[in-house]
């Protein structure tokens, strides 16, 4: 089977999204599909991050410290930008396509067996697939460690199957209502169902719901709590340690292990600190469960060397284009980080006029989105991206219908169109802002050229 063919595959199970509940959210059914491989998860030591927002630059983020402490580190995200490779990597290396298209035909054969013989009642969804091809490709790659970013929720999630030796929660908001819940309690509920029994859990103070769930679940199973704040710099405006987000690395002092370090993470916002203290209480954590090689010297390291394409990533302005700032905000709170760092990033003395190319997924909050985004704009080119889930030009404008005539919106029939438009009209001196979801951004770099 070529790599073409497996992807055409995969895609032909329709999106993770897009399928009834009851296909997505069944661990029975993927416990029967990893069975049959051998259970290919229970030879991996594991890290599992759940979360709304920062789980993936939380996952990212610790899987370069531990590369960095010498630690052969599988990592598993989702989704992605450009090529579904990037998923799945060892060491910063995507799977080679090969890999890929060899360990999607053993799923595959596999799962369509336990189909005819009655073992599985429907094929497994894409996510599924996906996941078990992951799984099957560390554990046949013998990393040291694995740090796997939850796809959805984290309770039913395909991959809440392993047993982590730690589990991580991201700071919880409200986004896949329809599959988790209208209420941030409920949220929660969902994230905490990555917390085992006895096991570790890693997080910090976020909204009193979302804490009272998380709380009463490590009460309930007995589980110890590592709380990150430690290695939150003091977040006051006024402090000397306050980090200005302006495009470039954040930098400031924290003491890890007994030892002060000067942390320098490349992903930007006052919202990424967040992320960045998690991943080093849980670097600290492992490394006292005798995880061997971390310390506060690759700590550091790791941090500074951290890649996360498409959050807030800064393209400066050439000759022929304008300065683009990439940045994959898809649900409110993404939204509000953006504008905030956005808003810093600006010089107040010289700001320049901000045109937005926005795209969005028709089943996420579109209408706080563009309320919260389209007025920080002068310029708005609503797009859609190549994913039936996208809204449509037209559903955008009736979103954002509420701001009025206050804001200057213009339709495109696609990314190419949209940034050709923006080029135009922003200028040698223009700032184009490409936002509204990771599928608009991954379309974008695409046509950039910007490599992941």
């Amino acid at each position: 089977m070529s790599y073409e063919t497996a992807v055409a595959q995969m895609y032909a199970l329709g999106h993770e999204l897009a399928q009834a509940p009851s296909h997505k959210f069944d661990l029975a059914h993927m416990r029967v599909l990893l069975g049959a491989l051998g259970h290919p998860e229970s030879r991996l030591r594991t890290v599992l991050v759940a979360g709304t927002n920062g789980k993936g630059s939380t996952a990212a983020t610790l899987s370069s410290i531990l590369q960095a402490s010498g630690l052969k580190t599988g990592l598993y995200t989702s989704p992605h930008l450009v090529r579904i490779n990037e998923r799945i990597r060892v060491d910063r290396k995507p799977i080679a396509d090969d890999e890929f298209a060899l360990l999607h035909d053993v799923v595959d054969r596999t799962a369509g067996r336990l189909v005819v013989e009655g073992d599985l009642p429907w094929h497994p969804s894409f996510f599924e697939m996906l996941t078990a091809i992951a799984f099957e490709y560390f554990a046949r790659s013998h990393p040291d460690i694995v740090v796997l970013e939850v796809g959805m929720g984290g309770r039913l999630d395909a991959t809440n199957v392993v047993e982590p030796r730690l589990s991580i929660i991201t700071d919880i908001s409200l986004d896949h209502q329809k599959y988790l819940g209208e209420t941030i309690a409920e949220i929660a509920q969902e994230k905490a169902g990555i917390i085992r029994p006895a096991g570790v859990v890693v997080t910090l103070p976020q909204l009193p719901e979302a804490n009272d769930i998380i709380g009463n679940t490590i009460l309930d199973r007995g589980a110890r709590a590592v709380n990150a704040v430690l290695y939150v710099p003091p977040l006051s405006p006024g402090s000397s340690l306050w980090p200005e987000a302006d495009g470039q690395a954040q930098s400031y002092p924290v003491e890890v292990m007994g030892n002060e370090i000067e942390v320098e993470s490349p992903l930007v916002g006052r919202h990424q600190l967040r992320n960045v203290a998690l991943a080093i209480a849980a670097a600290v954590e492992l490394q006292a469960q005798g995880v061997a090689g971390i310390s506060p010297e690759t700590i550091a390291r790791g941090i500074r060397q951290t890649r996360w394409p498409g959050r807030f990533q800064v393209l400066p302005a050439t000759a022929r284009n304008p300065e683009y700032v990439l940045d994959v905000a898809h649900n409110p709170a993404g939204a509000w980080a953006l504008r905030s760092t956005l808003s810093a990033y600006q010089n107040a003395a010289d700001r320049r006029d901000v045109t937005m190319v926005f795209g969005v997924m028709r089943d996420k909050a579109m209408r706080e989105i563009t309320e919260i985004l389209f007025p920080i704009a002068s310029r708005v080119i609503v797009t859609h991206a190549n994913n039936p889930r996208s809204a449509s030009p037209e559903e955008i404008r009736q979103a954002a219908a509420r701001l009025g005539d206050g804001v200057n919106i213009e339709d495109a029939s696609d990314v190419a169109a949209a940034l050709d438009r923006a080029k135009k009209g922003a200028g040698s001196r223009g700032l184009v802002v490409i936002t509204g979801s990771i599928y608009i951004v991954g379309e974008a770099m695409r046509i950039l050229g910007v490599s992941i």
